[in-house]
């Protein structure tokens, strides 16, 4: 009876062994077909949670899987090391593969010399809330640059305005520019980052405009003289610039001289005939 139990025992690990082996054989031939059609499986980082737009990623966000290469997107990283301390540029959910391309590293982004055309200048001016439009202006805008300017002196005094630039592209509010990634990193105490959403952005107090070399000259040289400078939006399809004067005061105010009033002669009336005296008559003269 032993013999027999021993027996059937080892009939059963044979068979279980040979089905393994089996399963194993087309569990390969499947692997190889996959292969085949959808290419070697791969390692490829992904988010083992949801990671936030402008997250710090680390490892604990991170995890590898295999993947078949034709399922692995372009730019996508196959080594948590390539992510861990990098800064998600947009929201990235879990099981989603993680790209180059939506990381970026902590720290300012300018780019702003490859923004200035060739033969441009980049010039920066001061801006409030009435000189910059309220801050509304963004990196992109055109506008035209009015200055105000004093003229001469003493009781001759007065002050001119002038629309020295037109159609004048906008390179950058503040720090942020055209092509900028829309954060701000900056380093502070204890190693850690303050991370800032450029596009609401409003308490610049610089516009970066670009303009041609003498054109420059002639800012710096308003700069220097304290002369206010004025910016004025335009439609992006409106791209004429129109010869326009200088107006002062007068202009303003439409002053119009008054011409001294000269006196109206009038003729008098010639006074009328005093009437004829009566004779007169006796005192017992019948009537």
């Amino acid at each position: 009876m032993e013999q027999n139990e021993t027996r059937t025992l080892w009939i059963s690990i044979g068979a279980a062994v040979f089905a393994v082996f089996l399963l194993y054989g087309w569990a390969q031939d499947k692997r190889a077909s996959y292969a085949k059609k959808f290419g070697q499986s791969k390692t490829v980082v992904v988010a083992r949670e949801d990671i936030l737009e402008f997250a710090i990623i680390d490892a604990e966000k991170l995890e590898v899987i295999e993947k078949p290469s034709e399922f692995i997107e372009p730019d996508a990283i196959d080594n948590p090391s390539q992510a861990i301390g990098l800064i998600a540029l947009a929201p990235i959910k879990k099981g989603e593969q993680i790209l180059e391309t939506k990381l970026v590293m902590p720290g300012t982004t300018t780019g702003l010399s490859i923004q200035v055309s060739p033969g441009k200048r980049a010039v920066t001016i001061p801006v409030d809330e009435t000189r910059g439009l309220a801050r509304l202006l963004k990196p992109g805008d055109r506008v035209d640059i009015i200055a105000a300017i004093d003229d001469g002196a003493g009781v001759n005094k007065t002050r001119k305005i002038r629309t020295v630039l037109q159609d004048v592209p906008i390179l950058a509010t503040g720090q942020s520019i055209v092509d900028q990634l829309p954060i701000k990193v900056q380093k502070g105490e204890e190693d850690n980052y303050e991370i800032r959403n450029l596009r609401v952005e409003n308490d610049y107090k610089t516009v970066t405009v670009e303009v041609k070399p003498d054109e420059a000259q002639s800012l710096y040289y308003l700069s220097s003289v304290a002369a206010p400078i004025y910016l004025s939006l335009r439609n992006p399809n409106d791209r004429l610039q129109n010869p326009l004067r200088t107006i002062a005061v007068d202009d303003v105010l439409k002053k119009v001289t008054i011409k001294k009033a000269v006196p109206i002669q009038r003729t008098m009336p010639k006074p009328a005939p005093k009437p004829k005296a009566q004779p007169k008559r006796g005192r017992y003269e019948k009537i």
